[in-house]
């Protein structure tokens, strides 16, 4: 059986102003090619907070709720992704985006692929 962990721990940040961060790398095969970048965007619009990412410490924070932005990063398997949330229900935003990507955007659930 294949280890869905990734190599490393994630790391998150949570401070008392509705800020909070994660860290965590994309181990999905193919990396956030079409339907896993819609179904990032779509678990980020559902919170009313600000999301964004950086893609391997780029710093360029992008907009996390635009699917442009997120297929236009090109983010592939191995990279490091920040993804930081401020405002109303911040920490719960990072802790569903952070599980998503651990579970590799739920692809295998929707096309019936074991590992």
């Amino acid at each position: 059986m294949i280890d869905k962990m990734p190599r490393w721990e994630a790391t998150e940040a949570v401070d008392p102003h509705g800020y909070c961060q994660a860290e965590i790398e994309v181990t999905h095969g193919f990396g956030l090619h079409a339907r896993p970048s819609v179904t990032f965007t779509r678990l980020a619009k559902s919170f009313p907070c600000t999301i964004e990412i950086d893609v391997n410490d780029s710093h360029v924070w992008l907009n996390g709720k635009s699917i442009v932005k997120i297929m236009g990063a090109r983010i592939r398997r191995g990279s490091i992704m920040k993804i930081r949330a401020r405002g109303l229900r911040a920490a719960e935003a990072i802790h569903a985006l952070k599980a998503l990507v651990q579970r590799d955007f739920d692809e295998e659930k929707k096309h019936g692929r074991s590992a």
